[in-house]
């Protein structure tokens, strides 16, 4: 940057040099920071601190996002073009069907904020972030179990036949595909299990916002259909006041009836036994909606 530059930047208002290189992120001129440091005013040099603070914010993103694509790094440089990650949300509410997402992303692809969708809090970000993948995504499908298949098949395998929906849903058929934690039966192309997966894989995690906004949007339809169960707050998840309302207002057709706390408000006693250690595990009552959500 040239002295002559540096004093017309240095000439702009420092809320607009904010608005420029932090608010909108644009990319700072060479030489800007070194000129807001010799800046003798408080502010100029409050700005650069933050002007590098988010620059350093944008490296730790990228290095993120660079290592939650290590996956498909990998399968990309072995020829598989299409990889698809897939993930489920919605296998402990005790309402509802089970949703899975299917997501076959670009090469190299970077979404800023992309995460699993339980790290990912704010609905607005999470609804945000689905609408990119969507816009950006060489394929995207969803697949659902409804309660009647939860219900004769159990929760686990109700999963898995509504992440292979949403797998038979893209369109294409993917070169190979990651999966949150588990494989898919009859599922058509190769595929790893990854634990942990919507934590490591960009497009499982790309596939966990799909099946959670998806999910989500549905049971607030339904909460305007079954009003007073709270459906749209809770998402059909087992809390004190789902539970409550169960017991009040009685049982929907929506609700799993092969799960304790409905088959309870049935008055149908559910032994032991009778009771899997998954579910046992996954679907009993919680205190409070901020229940961590599958």
């Amino acid at each position: 940057m040239s002295i002559d530059s540096r004093e017309q930047w240095l000439q702009c208002a420092l809320g607009e040099l904010t608005e420029r290189f932090v608010t909108q992120a644009n990319p700072v001129p060479n030489g800007l920071l070194e000129a807001l440091d010799a800046d003798p005013r408080r502010g100029a040099q409050a700005l650069a601190r933050r002007i590098r603070a988010r620059q350093e914010k944008n490296r730790s993103e990228g290095q993120r996002l660079r290592h939650l694509l290590r996956f498909e790094t990998e399968l990309w440089e072995q020829g598989h073009i299409h990889v698809a990650g897939v993930d489920e949300a919605g296998m402990a509410p005790l309402a509802g069907p089970v949703t899975a997402a299917a997501a076959v992303l670009p090469r190299s692809y970077r979404l800023k904020g992309l995460d699993d969708s339980k790290k990912v809090l704010d609905a607005e970000k999470r609804e945000a972030l689905a609408v990119a993948i969507k816009r950006d995504a060489v394929a995207w499908a969803v697949g659902h179990a409804e309660v009647e298949e939860i219900d004769r098949l159990n929760i686990y395998h109700a999963g898995l036949l509504a992440m292979r929906r949403a797998v038979e849903g893209l369109g294409l058929k993917p070169d190979y595909v990651l999966v949150d934690a588990r494989t898919i039966p009859q599922c058509p192309s190769p595929q790893r299990g990854i634990i942990k997966g919507d934590t490591l894989s960009m497009s499982i995690a790309a596939a966990s916002i799909l099946a959670k906004t998806t999910r989500d949007k549905l049971m607030a339809e339904l909460d305007t259909r079954y009003p007073g169960y709270g459906l749209a707050e809770h998402k059909g998840y087992p809390t004190a006041r789902h539970v409550q309302a169960l017991k009040e207002k009685g049982v929907l057709p929506i609700h799993r009836r092969s799960f304790g706390p409905v088959r309870e408000a049935l008055g149908l006693v559910t032994a032991p036994s009778e009771t899997s250690p998954v579910q046992a595990e996954l679907f009993a009552a919680v205190p409070s909606p901020t229940r961590r959500e599958s």
